[in-house]
């Protein structure tokens, strides 16, 4: 009898175009404009990007030099330069003090102004290439006049200070890491959400909850086929999904594509997020399960359940900058958050088996206190029946 309602309840949650639509496609599509979203801002450190730099027409020969070895630097001589930063002309502008560079070369000082936007990616990229070529003839300045006065440049560098990076991952590796668990959890969460919304929400709001209690089969079977049916939605989605993406990233982009490790093997890599993806599946829709129950109509079930399923979002903010070798054991344990750990590690080819036991076993110990609940709710006409 459960399998036959299952079977039922699944068919009728794909039949639907509109919810095929909203469940399936519509998740996909958003993802695909993340992909190529981060793409993009990857694509933005590239190495080989020129960046147009404002400086004064009346500029001689000499300032000019100081910037043309530098590739990435295209000068745009202007009138006014912070007028051409404003108009979109350059990305960032340089002007001197007067007479600079005599100044400099009498032993004297000179003040330089960087103009930009530092909300601009662009503009904040510039300002820092700018920066380092004036640090850089600062420096060769000052090694000159201490050549001048016969001392070494140690005179006022006493400490050296070298900095060796121990990982070895490419840095957009860290992008990937973040990338995959946020489409996941956005992707099964907008997916399975509209089925939930109508499995009881939608049933109450039709009024065929009543004719459906009152046939031979208990309320748990009923409840146990829907909840299945949502786990099943929400997995068909997250597994799509990865694969979508997958594929993406791969043929698709250029960055990302590099970031990607294949150490451990893939085969091993897709088989363990697959049954990831299945647990949080199962975990959202006990959620979802729970706040349609509580809800009378499909809306306010939407409302119940939308807050909830933006705290999905937030360990995006708070493990961004969190390196792999700094999670502990808690980041595991916490719903949500064990989703973007466990993924993270898989992203940089770890398979840690305690890790995903301890992700696994809390995230099902939550399903069954959910399902409970719920359990003891669908028991009750008052939140099962329509009060109309």
């Amino acid at each position: 009898m459960l399998l036959n309602i299952f079977k039922k309840e699944l068919k009728d949650s794909f039949s639907d175009r509109r919810t095929l639509l909203l469940t399936v496609f519509l998740p996909i599509v958003m993802m695909t404009g993340l992909v190529f979203f981060y793409e993009s801002l990857m694509a933005g450190h590239d190495e080989e990007k020129t960046y147009e730099l404002a400086v004064p027409s009346t500029w001689t020969e000499k300032e000019t030099i100081l910037f043309s070895s530098n590739n990435a630097i295209e000068l745009v001589p202007s009138k006014n330069v912070e007028n051409a930063v404003v108009n979109g002309d350059a990305q960032a502008g340089v002007m001197f003090s007067v007479d600079f560079l005599e100044q400099i070369q009498n032993g004297q000082s000179g003040t330089v102004e960087i103009v930009g936007d530092s909300f601009s990616q662009n503009s904040a990229m510039l300002m820092g290439i700018v920066s380092e070529t004036l640090a850089a003839y600062e420096e060769q300045v000052v090694a000159d006049r201490l050549k001048d006065q016969s001392l070494d440049t140690g005179f006022i560098q006493p400490i050296t200070v070298n900095q060796r990076e121990l990982t070895k991952e490419n840095p957009g590796v860290n992008m990937i890491a973040i990338l995959i668990p946020l489409i996941l959890s956005i992707a099964i969460g907008v997916g399975a959400a509209p089925a939930a919304a109508d499995l009881f929400a939608g049933e109450k709001e039709r009024k065929t909850m009543e004719a459906l209690l009152m046939t031979p089969v208990n309320r748990l079977t009923l409840l146990t086929a829907k909840w299945l049916t949502i786990s099943t939605i929400g997995t068909v989605i997250g597994v799509i999904t990865l694969l979508v993406v997958g594929l993406e990233i791969m043929f698709m982009t250029e960055h990302l594509k590099q970031a990607v490790s294949y150490e451990v093997g893939a085969v091993p890599l897709v088989f363990i997020a697959v049954v990831i993806s299945a647990i949080y599946s199962m975990f959202t829709a006990s959620i979802l399960m729970l706040t349609s129950i509580l809800g009378k109509t499909v809306k306010e079930a939407g409302s119940y359940g939308s807050p909830v399923m933006m705290i999905s979002m937030f360990p995006f903010a708070l493990l961004i900058n969190t390196g792999v070798n700094e999670l502990q054991t808690i980041h595991f344990l916490i719903p949500f958050m064990n989703l973007f750990s466990i993924l993270k590690e898989l992203c940089l080819g770890i398979i840690h088996v305690p890790h995903i036991l301890l992700m696994i076993g809390s995230n099902l110990i939550l399903i069954a206190i959910l399902f409970i609940i719920s359990r003891i709710l669908f028991s009750k006409d008052k939140w099962v029946v329509s009060s109309n």
